[in-house]
């Protein structure tokens, strides 16, 4: 085939409303009810048109169990690093809420999560200018800029923000609103006296208040990027590398220090007020930290996480060690600049040597430390936050500030281990089944509640020691996955989740789905994908929600090339249809085929195949 990359796209028009009818099958639950943290919690964001892109996504889809539903793949020119925030708007941005809502996955997506190869800086001039040609006539509710439109644009407020930044400020960044400069935007920042699990359902007030049902305020999206590998960015094997060190130090309650390095350097100096409070209360959760003079923590073997003030280091001079799951960063203009000739040392330095996680501001921010993490960061994390939890719990005017690393890692988690009676892992089930979670946690522990999810929709909510019953003549017939999540008690919501496969046999349907080569294939291969549905009017092949094409009838192959799927782990879906009868659809079970990457890569490990436009 020599078709390029962007001929897959994501779901048609017509096979989305197919989708959406399965999903209405299923009843709506509470959206104010919960907190986040988990991979159903997740939009994991592909870009079609870079191989490393798609790697890094189908190695994240595999280490944290992301469902095939909560994956969005969209198309941008990989070599474009940065953007106009009225492109950002139209192409990526609204996108990316669209399909929250048509997926129906609004109330349960609290992070939006970019794979690699999207812009990082996004020049907001335009937003700029059209908020001086309003005047006296532009505001939007809940979201005002302290401003007067006939003044000057404050100097502070310079007119580049980060991919993330935006993101998370998504509300005014959706309506062109530059609120979103606002060095108080972030309502959901708050002291390291106090940490909260994240929900982007939750409405916050100015003061940072849980506003009650019915109350409308200010929502975010947590959002990080899990690689960069343009640029100044990471090598493709260096990011695939801290993506599994800090997936397996999940609920590892690590021994490991703390360090805050105080130097008279003013990126050290604008936020070292604060590290004797944050030193006293991470002991007090028995952590481990350690104030100390100078630009970084030498011959440490225990670095559990550093906060350093500098503009330029060499890690690897330093004689220390960074264990699974530090978050490290240091206090500098263009650390969040990884275009190739910027200056000064980037955050991929921090990633680079073992970090899970690390952040900076994409152009001059100015020694404005509202901009930056304040070292209540390493306390949020130390009780149990996720890595995003505890960098948005720590500052207050995100809209430069670049996080890059993975927003799941958890280190001090409870995780509980969930168990479920009622079904079997692959049963072949009919009408109604009745499930029973119980779980048990590592530290002394309470559930607050069990939640269920049916593939990737949250179906039911119960206390402890209830029953959740589902009829499974709701659904269509064939592979399903179900989810049962714990919800520890406490502020946090520490999750833990039972994965359950099954298939569902309620309709008389059936669907055969074969890959071939499988479960292995080479970066040049072209893949035979054969389906068999009798009584389908067409079959739909997914990597997850992409389109990958259609079979017209009830059975039929597609080719396409390995490469197209990126590399490592690609999961491949099929459903067969029967126009206007969602009941009657069918789901094959996924197949996943195993892409290798090609043996001739440069820094970032694409290849021609992958990356066409």
């Amino acid at each position: 085939m020599d078709r390029p990359m962007h001929w897959f796209v994501d779901a048609t028009p017509r096979l989305l409303r197919a989708l959406v009818c399965c999903w209405l099958l299923l009843p709506a639950t509470d959206a104010r009810l919960y907190a986040g943290g988990g991979p159903e919690n997740v939009l994991l964001v592909v870009n079609r048109r870079s191989a490393d892109s798609l790697t890094i996504a189908n190695h994240y889809q595999q280490l944290r169990q992301i469902p095939p539903g909560n994956v969005l793949t969209l198309a941008w020119d990989p070599k474009l690093e940065a953007t106009d925030v009225a492109t950002f708007r139209k192409e990526i941005l609204l996108p990316i809420l669209r399909a929250i809502e048509q997926r129906r996955l609004g109330p349960q997506i609290d992070y939006v999560v970019y794979s690699s190869d999207f812009p990082t800086q996004i020049d907001i001039a335009g937003d700029v200018k059209n908020f001086y040609d309003a005047g006296a006539n532009f505001e939007q509710p809940a979201w005002s800029l302290k401003l007067d439109p006939k003044s000057e644009w404050p100097k502070p407020f310079t007119k580049v923000a980060s991919i993330t930044g935006l993101t998370y400020l998504w509300q005014p960044a959706a309506v062109g609103n530059p609120a979103y400069v606002d060095l108080r935007a972030n309502c959901y920042a708050r002291e390291g006296d106090q940490s909260l699990g994240f929900s982007g359902s939750i409405d916050f007030g100015p003061r940072g208040e849980v506003l009650p049902p019915g109350v409308f305020g200010r929502r975010y999206l947590l959002s990080v990027m899990l690689g960069v590998t343009a640029g100044r960015g990471n090598a493709l094997s260096e990011v695939l590398e801290y993506l599994q060190r800090s997936t397996a130090a999940d609920g590892t309650f690590p021994r490991g220090t703390i360090y805050y390095c105080e130097n008279d350097n003013i990126r050290s100096r604008a936020r070292d007020a604060g590290f004797p409070t944050a030193i006293r209360q991470l002991k007090s959760l028995g952590v481990e930290a350690e104030l100390i003079r100078g630009i970084l923590p030498t011959k440490k073997s225990d670095v559990q996480g550093a906060m350093v003030g500098a503009e330029s280091f060499q890690w690897q001079t330093s004689g220390s060690t960074i264990l699974p799951g530090a978050i490290c960063e240091h206090f500098t203009s263009f650390g969040g600049d990884l275009r190739s000739g910027a200056g000064q040392t980037p955050l991929s330095e921090w990633l680079r040597y073992g970090a899970a996680g690390s952040s900076g501001t994409v152009t001059e921010p100015f020694a404005i430390k509202d901009k930056f993490p304040s070292p209540s960061i390493h306390v949020h994390y130390a009780r149990g936050c996720t890595l995003a939890e505890a960098f948005y719990q720590s500052v207050a005017g995100p809209y430069q500030l670049l996080i890059v690393g993975d927003p799941l890692c958890r280190p001090w988690a409870n995780i509980p281990l969930v168990t479920v009676t009622g079904v079997q892992r692959r049963a072949t089930v009919k009408g109604i089944i009745t499930l029973t979670a119980s779980a048990k946690f590592p530290r002394e522990s309470a559930v607050d509640r069990f939640e269920l999810f049916v593939d990737e929709l949250r179906y039911a909510v119960c206390k402890p020691n209830e029953p959740i019953v589902l009829d499974t003549a709701q659904l269509p017939d064939g592979y399903h996955e179900l989810r049962l999540v714990a919800v520890e008690a406490g502020t946090i919501g520490t999750r833990g989740r039972a994965v359950l496969p099954i298939f569902t046999a309620n309709h008389g349907r059936s669907i055969e789905l074969s890959v071939s080569p499988a479960p292995k294939a080479a970066s040049d291969a072209t893949l035979t994908i054969a389906a068999n549905s009798p009584g389908s009017t067409e079959i739909a092949i997914m990597q997850d929600c992409r389109l990958l094409g259609k079979i017209s009838g009830e059975s039929g192959k597609l080719e396409i090339p390995a490469a197209a799927l990126g590399f490592g782990p690609a999961r491949l879906r099929a459903v067969g249809l029967v126009e206007g009868k969602p009941q009657q659809y069918v789901w094959a079970e996924p197949v996943t085929v195993e892409v290798s990457q090609p043996q001739t890569v440069g820094k970032s490990g694409s290849s021609a195949s992958g990356t066409q436009p």
